[in-house]
């Protein structure tokens, strides 16, 4: 969880909002969204100022069902936020560590691979990749536990840009865009957001 009580709140964060709309149990980690997904969402509330978490809201509707499986939408998720993080700074900034910059080369280059646009995976991915591949737990283990890491510290960094809180509305659009996701009916909108109040 991400700090917050486990009951509905009349403030929820987006991915709450999004438990709420889809009729499942009071949860930042609905299971109609995708876990990647999710984890650049719940990135973007957490370091979004108080008064720009409300402006996340009304993206809600467009997370329902973006659960896909396969590599490569974990793949895209990563690659677009870690581009982002990286376009966002610029290597003389003091906004990114070394250390920060060459997990992220390494996130982009892993997911590159894992799209067909690179030759090999980075950093550790070159070891576990191939191995748990093998045994058929290389997207689980993926899209679970690695590129929801990598997409959190991608929007941990863009946090740290001038406008922030713009800056990471619209990543957050752009990976909606990136996933697929449509934007629902006006009438199937409105009376979503209003269900939740």
């Amino acid at each position: 969880m991400n700090g917050y009580a486990k009951i509905p709140r009349p403030d929820p964060c987006l991915m709450e909002l999004v438990s709420r709309l889809a009729r499942e149990p009071w949860t930042d980690h609905p299971s109609t969204v995708h876990p990647v997904l999710g984890a650049a969402a719940r990135a973007a509330h957490d370091h979004a100022t108080p008064s720009a978490r409300p402006l996340l809201l009304p993206l809600a509707p467009r997370f329902l069902d973006t659960n896909t499986p396969g590599l490569e939408p974990s793949a895209r998720l990563v690659a677009l936020c870690v581009s982002t993080a990286l376009a966002t700074t610029k290597p003389s900034e003091e906004l990114l560590s070394g250390d920060e910059r060459r997990r992220l080369m390494a996130a982009r280059q892993t997911a590159l691979y894992l799209l067909g646009d690179e030759e090999g995976p980075g950093g550790a991915a070159r070891w576990w990749l191939p191995a748990l591949s093998r045994v058929g737990w290389s997207e689980r283990f993926y899209r679970s536990f690695v590129a929801t890491e990598q997409v959190a510290e991608a929007a941990a960094v863009v946090a740290r840009a001038p406008d922030s809180d713009r800056r990471l509305r619209q990543l957050l659009k752009q990976c909606l865009a990136v996933q697929g996701a449509v934007r629902p009916r006006p009438s199937c909108s409105a009376s979503a957001q209003k269900s939740w109040a």
